[in-house]
């Protein structure tokens, strides 16, 4: 049995029950600073670090293409921290997130972000591996650092198939 999932379009509304969206687009709270010639898309997602000397760091992932359609044997939490993606450049990635559930994590959904966009997961979010398509490419990552082990990993028995929309490149 093939277990398929079809990456659609990443919107707020619809990636709402797993984070946030990182992009300047529709965004209600933004102002102008630096006299005028800087737009301010403010308070976007809130980032989330607890433990023992937890803080928040930012980082930069140099991040492999995968091959399509993808083959999805592992998702992964972070307990302690929330995590922040947001690409360097304007090509799109895959975004593979699934709800707890009292077994793990239940079925995935996939998202194709757009150009510019990136994610916000929350602490305790079962999500895919950084899947840049086509070429590598730079995120820049909000994160936690802290004492604890912020990784967990649940492999599942049967793999999920993850492929892109029709027609895209």
């Amino acid at each position: 049995m093939t277990r398929t999932i079809i990456a659609k379009p990443l919107t707020r509304d619809a990636f709402a029950p797993f984070g946030q969206v990182l992009d300047a687009g529709g965004w209600q709270n933004h102002y102008p600073i630096n006299a005028g010639k800087c737009e301010r898309y403010h308070d976007l997602a809130t980032a989330e670090a607890t433990g023992a000397d937890a803080r928040v760091i930012l980082s930069v992932f140099k991040a492999t293409p995968y091959d399509f359609p993808l083959k999805l044997t592992m998702v992964e939490r972070h307990p302690f921290g929330s995590q922040a993606f947001m690409p360097l450049s304007p090509r799109p990635f895959l975004v593979v997130v699934a709800h707890d559930t009292p077994d793990g994590p239940g079925k995935p959904h996939a998202f194709l972000t757009g150009a510019g966009q990136g994610v916000n997961y929350p602490r305790n979010l079962w999500h895919g591996v950084l899947t840049p398509i086509g070429e590598a490419q730079d995120f820049l990552v909000v994160d936690r650092a802290g004492a604890e082990k912020n990784l967990e990993e649940h492999h599942f028995a049967e793999p999920w198939t993850v492929e892109l929309p029709a027609g895209f490149r």
